[in-house]
């Protein structure tokens, strides 16, 4: 197949009209001879810097090459040798700014589109029914407790599940799935897919106990002594909402990103009455935030029938830490953005009912530490914005019920476990990884976590 390098192949998607008043997913994935252009645009480096960026090491040209051939189902088992997820990363990881960023194309055209490739040899195999099982070690007899299952505890499950080990995830939730249930809305990552991957590492003899807070209804030395395991990981997330102290935040139709997502996704909110969770449907929703969490709740309202939905940042387009993508479907739908804009106060009804925020305008001073420019307030520069909805999507933080119930785990200063580059943690035979050890991040950096933690694991329980 003759392709140009410099053409990437575009996806098609729903136009933006249509999708803003629906949840069906906005992407369609590439056609199999989408995905053989695409393909054919890598250039087979030798010393490929691509699979360098990706956390969790997918031999990226060797799955190309095997689209190019047409041997799809062969591409989606490459992938997998590394990738418990590929569906789900497909979709929602940040490959312009990991494996895409180091493509030698992008240095005179467009990168390859990595991961619409992904996604295309993962979904043609599930929809074609070629999954295959890959091969176990025989039973060691060892016992592994994985605590929370989102996409770092996953990632262990799967891993260790192949090298001999029984493995146990405990999830707080009533499904399985973290972050990738309650947080990533379907239009942008279809739960039936999560589903489907987590299925997968069932049928391998993962055992999921559902509804299981640890640190209250089991500790973790409990598990260790009482319950047989031989180690722990604990990949539970940083899911505690995160409010920003306002004046006026406890007033009705302020909501924190993380219930909100969890209401809409997890709980089915937007099918009410169908599914019995309820959720506010303002008219003129304000969305507090810049991150991919901000574009999904505004964009989430958008589609519950918000008439207008603005994101509120207090940085200039620029720093927006959101994926590119995200913005620029959000921008597509018409949200409308307020840059350098810093919410001071929420003002309400005689009823409680949030009216809407008193915001100052911002300039950008010195870099801070997170090496963006920090916003300095303009004086005299306060003004109103009408609102009959606030989400708040400012990050979340480590939510203690577990931490606090294991004596001996250290903590760092925002409550997040302190783990080495292996996930080991300040108790022995136990690792964590993910978001509870870095802070929000991503589902890919997770993973990666989660793979290290595994191959220590092992390496302890194994004695290698």
């Amino acid at each position: 197949m003759s392709v140009s390098n410099s053409n990437r192949v575009a996806m098609p998607e729903q136009s933006p009209e249509v999708r803003s008043r629906n949840f069906l997913e906005v992407p369609l994935g590439y056609t199999p001879e989408m995905a053989q252009a695409e393909a054919a645009r890598c250039i087979q480096c030798k010393k490929p810097k691509c699979v360098d960026g990706c956390p969790v090491g997918v031999q990226i040209p060797e799955f190309l090459k095997l689209i190019c051939e047409g041997d799809f189902a062969a591409a989606a088992q490459k992938v997998k040798e590394t990738n418990a997820l590929p569906a789900v990363c497909g979709r929602v990881c940040p490959q312009e700014t990991q494996c895409e960023i180091l493509c030698i194309l992008g240095k005179k055209s467009e990168p390859v589109a990595i991961g619409r490739c992904e996604r295309f040899v993962a979904d043609y195999e599930r929809e074609q029914k070629l999954a295959v099982l890959p091969k176990k070690l025989p039973s060691n007899g060892k016992k592994v407790a994985v605590v929370g299952a989102g996409p770092a505890g996953l990632t262990v499950a799967g891993d260790l599940i192949l090298l001999g080990y029984d493995v146990t995830i405990f999830e707080a939730f009533h499904k399985p799935g973290g972050v990738l249930m309650y947080g990533i809305p379907e239009f942008r990552l279809p739960k039936i897919i999560v589903e489907d991957e987590i299925e997968g590492l069932v049928k391998l003899g993962v055992k999921v106990e559902l509804n299981q807070v640890i640190g209250q209804t089991i500790t973790v030395d409990e598990l260790l002594t009482e319950d047989g395991f031989s180690a722990v990981f604990i990949g539970v997330g940083a899911g505690l909402p995160m409010f920003l102290g306002l004046p006026g935040e406890d007033l009705n139709g302020i909501y924190s990103a993380n219930e909100y997502l969890t209401r809409a996704n997890l709980m089915k909110a937007y099918l009410f009455p169908e599914k019995d969770t309820p959720i506010a449907r303002g008219k003129n929703v304000c969305v507090i935030g810049g991150g991919n969490v901000a574009m999904d709740a505004a964009r989430t309202a958008l589609r519950l029938g918000a008439e207008n939905v603005k994101i509120v940042y207090r940085r200039s387009r620029a720093e927006l830490p959101a994926r590119l993508e995200e913005i620029h479907h959000a921008e597509e739908e018409g949200i409308e953005f307020f840059f350098l804009t810093n919410p001071k106060e929420y003002f309400g009804s005689e009823q409680g009912k949030v009216r809407g925020m008193i915001c100052d305008r911002m300039e950008l001073g010195e870099p801070d530490a997170s090496g963006r420019r920090r916003p300095v307030k303009i004086p005299d520069s306060e003004f109103e914005l009408a609102t009959d909805c606030v989400i708040v999507a400012a990050g979340g933080f480590a939510n203690p019920l577990l931490t606090k119930n294991t004596p001996g785990l250290e903590l760092n200063k925002w409550g997040n476990i302190v783990a080495d580059e292996k996930g080991r943690t300040s108790r022995p035979n136990v690792w964590a990884g993910g978001d509870i050890v870095t802070g929000s991040a991503t589902v890919i950096l997770a993973m990666g976590a989660g793979r290290l933690a595994a191959q220590d694991i092992h390496r302890e329980l194994s004695g290698t």
